[in-house]
């Protein structure tokens, strides 16, 4: 048998979180499940649309806001002009649309894929490039895995 004792502290505590939340939740703080349908143009000149940023996750240095593109026809032999085009969408989409994320991302993690595959599942088949980014003095900066 279980036996619950009120206890007023905790009651506050999530009587003051629930703003808390509500504020986060407003920021866009969680997951963005908008994509975007204006098409991106990067140096390579492929037209790019943003799959979903997702923000709930942390990396090694602190909070990480990953940005999921998809670059439909995306092969293995781009890796070179993914990655300048990861570097710019770093630059000029991610690094300016993080401010009043809470909690204030250390790392922007930029990919690029395919097709449209779901954020953490395995997708063999589809072409995808990961970069990550250290924010420092207004610009991206790359990062080794």
């Amino acid at each position: 048998m279980t036996i619950f004792r009120f206890d007023p502290r905790k009651l506050t505590h999530r009587l003051v979180l629930v703003p808390v939340f509500a504020v986060l939740a407003a920021a866009g703080g969680c997951e963005s499940d908008d994509a975007s349908e204006d098409a991106i143009t990067v140096p390579s000149g492929r037209e790019i649309t943003l799959i979903e940023i997702v923000t709930d996750t942390r990396g090694p240095e602190g909070a990480v806001a990953r940005f999921r593109f998809l670059a439909p026809g995306l092969t293995e032999d781009e890796v070179p002009q993914a990655s300048k085009d990861m570097e710019a969408l770093c630059n000029s989409f991610a690094l300016p649309r993080i401010d009043g994320f809470v909690p204030q991302p250390q790392q922007i993690i930029v990919s690029l894929s395919a097709e449209a595959v779901p954020f953490g599942e395995a997708a063999p088949d589809v072409v995808q490039f990961f970069e990550a980014y250290d924010i420092g003095d207004g610009t991206c900066i790359w990062a080794a895995f």
